[in-house]
């Protein structure tokens, strides 16, 4: 009787495949990786020569999928992603971008929606697509430039977990030089923990969900800001838009703008206290976020009728889609005074509104209305530096 093959597991996507008798190298039918197994006795010079050929093709799918690049291409056709056939699907093995081609705009988008937990949120999704159109129809950024990451990809290196997060994040930086301008957009759940190295002035980390956050633990600001904001060389700009609860201070920068309800702001040195370098190697960092440290931030439909988003990234689009040249300082007052026009009603302006919050939202006295953030690896006048991606 003929020997039953054997089932193995893909090493990219980690789908189980059967494996024929004296079969030696196997594709995988969804991501379409090639797997070299040993042979389990000798088959002379023809094998012999299959299995050096193997081998070559297997150091070269190493090389190259150890690059983040390769997990770009099937974003360049979103929202299309979801298709079959075989140029979507062999992204794992296909170089991103031109090796000659050096984008000068480039951004990784994630959305990450938690399907089937009781924590689900619905518009995070909806926030890279806005996000994604925005970047390149008003802002320039080429298509094949942005690396969109989100639950509903049918590319496994393109789902939101930890390990491909960490990878875009790394691939947003690599080759960075000046001139170049950056964009890391992250919609989802954020939290604190405990801070053991006493670089947090309030003694917690801020931290970014992955969708496998339950599992391989969530993302911190430490490693963030030692991934995307310390390797930023002389010239380079990076901008990070952050739609999550406990996010104000995400990116560990060393500046954070305190500004009040009539405009007028600080800015906070949080480095100081630390031992431990935050800033960039000569480039600047910016980072928007939905809220303060000791704020949640809401996923609504009030904004946009019936479709759910951030109320951070839908304010944030509107702002500087509505006023071309706007500087920082305008948009983070823009941005905070529609979230508090949209909470409080927009005829609840001026000396009733106080009141009309207390009696419509009684929850407000636990927990803060979100203000959108600014923090920044060095200061600047926010009300006359325009703001540009």
């Amino acid at each position: 009787m003929e020997m039953a093959g054997k089932r193995v597991r893909c090493s990219c996507c980690g789908v189980q495949l059967m494996v024929p008798p004296n079969t030696y190298t196997v594709q995988c039918a969804r991501c379409l990786t090639v797997i070299r197994f040993q042979p389990r006795n000798h088959l002379g010079q023809a094998h012999d020569s299959i299995r050096h050929t193997a081998s070559r093709m297997k150091d070269l799918l190493n090389t190259v999928s150890s690059n983040i690049n390769t997990m770009v291409p099937s974003v360049n056709s979103y929202p299309s992603s979801m298709a079959s056939g075989n140029a979507h699907h062999s992204q794992p093995v296909a170089p991103s971008l031109p090796v000659s081609a050096h984008q000068r705009k480039r951004a990784v988008l994630c959305g990450v929606s938690y399907f089937g937990n009781k924590y689900r949120l619905n518009g995070t999704v909806n926030d890279v697509k806005c996000m994604r159109y925005f970047l390149i129809q008003k802002l320039g950024f080429p298509s094949d430039s942005i690396l969109l990451l989100s639950e509903e990809e049918s590319d496994p290196c393109l789902i939101p977990t930890k390990q491909n997060i960490r990878r875009a994040l790394r691939w947003l930086v690599q080759g960075c030089q000046s001139g170049d301008s950056l964009v890391f957009h992250f919609s989802g759940h954020g939290s604190q923990q405990l801070d053991f190295n006493g670089d947090e002035v309030d003694g917690y980390d801020e931290t970014l969900w992955p969708v496998d956050h339950e599992t391989e633990g969530k993302i911190s600001d430490d490693e963030i800001n030692a991934t995307i904001v310390r390797p930023l060389p002389q010239g380079t700009k990076l901008h990070a838009i952050i739609d999550a609860c406990h996010s104000g201070t995400v990116l560990d920068l060393q500046f954070v703008c305190r500004m009040n309800r009539e405009g007028y702001y600080l800015w906070e040195d949080h480095g100081s206290q630390s031992a431990i370098y935050k800033g960039t190697n000569g480039g600047l960092a910016v980072s928007i976020s939905a809220c303060d440290d000791n704020q949640v931030s809401e996923d609504t439909t009030a904004l946009s009728g019936n479709t759910a988003t951030g109320a951070m990234t839908y304010c944030f689009i509107q702002a500087v889609q509505n006023e071309p040249g706007l500087t920082y300082g305008r948009l983070l007052n823009a941005m905070r005074k529609k979230i508090r026009d949209t909470k409080t009603g927009i005829l609840l302006n001026g000396p009733i509104a106080s009141l009309a919050k207390k009696v419509l939202f009684p929850k407000s006295s636990q927990v803060c209305f979100q203000e959108p953030q600014l923090s920044s690896s060095e200061k600047f006048d926010i009300y006359s530096t325009p703001f540009a991606l």
